[in-house]
């Protein structure tokens, strides 16, 4: 079975639903391939774990994305779910004001004060429909939960988790990341047919108590399953596990792509983006594929 899923889950006899993502291959390849400082890699992984729990629950073709914008040195996140469950991100930030706040910065040090834009794009036929939060609360699970709670008045609650680990005998290896979340949502709080048992309100207030005891190294502990820490979490009320969702990266890159943005440039600008050898190259900010044209391949393209 592959290393990389979200699970959804319900406990039983509550109008409490939640899903819950493992990233481990996927997580990996995404953060090692940048070389970002750690502290930017943990708030990537986050990110990609966030857009997991979000984006599986897409009901029709269509792509989710997160993006922060902030006026700290990490200035900007992106990431992305696209359906049936391809997951990549990104980050812009700056580098040496990073590594000035030390091993270990907060995230709100890392941010400063910004917004998360939550956008889903149903296709080219459908509009886009976006919602816009602050950026408050010490992770990026925090400006979601604000943003089901204002935009969609669903009480949630959300914890993520990132951490490096190292084989036994890896000698000398480069730890490998992991990546990983929790939610759940009060479906009680949709009325009508959404709700399948009766509410009571006190069954929130139990469900948030018992998710509270998430510790964020059961997200990515390899020896906590997601069934095992679900049924630490509720095993008391009883809780119902769903079919596993394969995730895995990808990205929308490619060079015709890359050519075609190039192609919106001046001439003149062109040229310039040649290097002594005569080529332009454009390294993809998601995959870090480089791709390489000749000047006259850009401009036969703009004609």
């Amino acid at each position: 079975m592959t290393a990389d899923f979200v699970r959804s889950f319900q406990i039983e006899g509550m109008n409490v639903r939640g899903r819950v993502v493992h990233l481990t291959d996927l997580a990996d390849r995404v953060i090692a391939a940048h070389g970002y400082p750690d502290a930017v890699s943990g708030v990537v992984g986050e990110a990609l774990a966030l857009a997991a729990l979000l984006g599986a629950s897409l009901k029709f073709d269509g792509t989710l994305t997160l993006q922060t914008r902030s006026n700290g040195p990490l200035r900007m996140i992106v990431a992305d779910y696209m359906t049936p469950g391809t997951l990549r991100a990104c980050a812009m930030f700056d580098r040496a004001a990073v590594e000035a706040l030390g091993a270990a910065p907060a995230f709100e040090a890392l941010v400063g004060e910004g917004s998360l834009a939550i956008t889903i794009d149903q296709g080219a036929d459908m509009e886009q429909y976006q919602g816009i939060v602050p950026l408050d609360g010490p992770g990026l699970g925090d400006g979601a939960v604000g943003y089901f709670e204002r935009s969609e008045q669903i009480p949630t609650r959300i914890k993520l988790g990132v951490a490096t680990l190292s084989a036994r005998g890896a000698n000398g290896a480069r730890p490998h990341w992991r990546a990983g979340g929790i939610m759940i949502q009060n479906l009680a709080a949709l009325g009508g047919l959404n709700a399948p048992v009766a509410e009571n309100p006190d069954d929130w207030v139990r469900a948030s108590a018992l998710f509270a005891t998430t510790e964020a190294h059961e997200l990515v502990d390899p020896q906590v399953e997601a069934e095992r820490l679900l049924f630490r979490l509720f095993h008391e009320d009883g809780v119902r596990v769903f079919d596993r969702h394969e995730l895995q990266f990808g990205c929308r890159c490619s060079s015709d792509r890359v050519a075609a943005v190039l192609s919106q440039y001046p001439e003149q600008e062109v040229r310039e983006l040649a290097d002594e050898g005569g080529m332009i190259r454009a390294t993809c900010e998601f995959c870090s594929t480089v791709y390489r044209f000749q000047p006259q391949d850009i401009q036969a393209a703009q004609t």
